[in-house]
């Protein structure tokens, strides 16, 4: 954030070996910066799936405002005080990324 390669808010930087097996829809999450939180963050977190994440990210891009990104860090903040969405059911993190994705 302080070199300017991040934001505060903009969809997660997800894994570089992820790259090519973004689909047109999913590969939009990029024309913005990436963020240490976003709109996929406070609507579920790691507790979502791969199509839901991407479609949140794209939502943010489509929709990206101050207003937007207040709100954002509002949430944010009280996610991580209730702890909310944390992991996938049954795992630690998200499952590997392995491309399409249905949105």
């Amino acid at each position: 954030v302080l070199k300017g390669d991040m934001s505060l808010v903009g969809p997660r930087p997800l894994l570089v070996e992820y790259l090519p097996l973004y689909d047109k829809f999913q590969n939009r999450r990029h024309e913005v910066k990436p963020g240490i939180t976003g709109w996929a963050q406070v609507n579920g977190r790691n507790a979502i799936s791969w199509a839901d994440k991407f479609k949140y990210d794209v939502w943010y891009v489509e929709n990206i405002s101050f207003a937007l990104d207040i709100k954002i860090l509002f949430l944010t903040v009280f996610k991580i005080f209730k702890s909310e969405g944390i992991s996938a059911q049954g795992s630690a993190t998200m499952p590997k990324f392995t491309g399409g994705g249905n949105h």
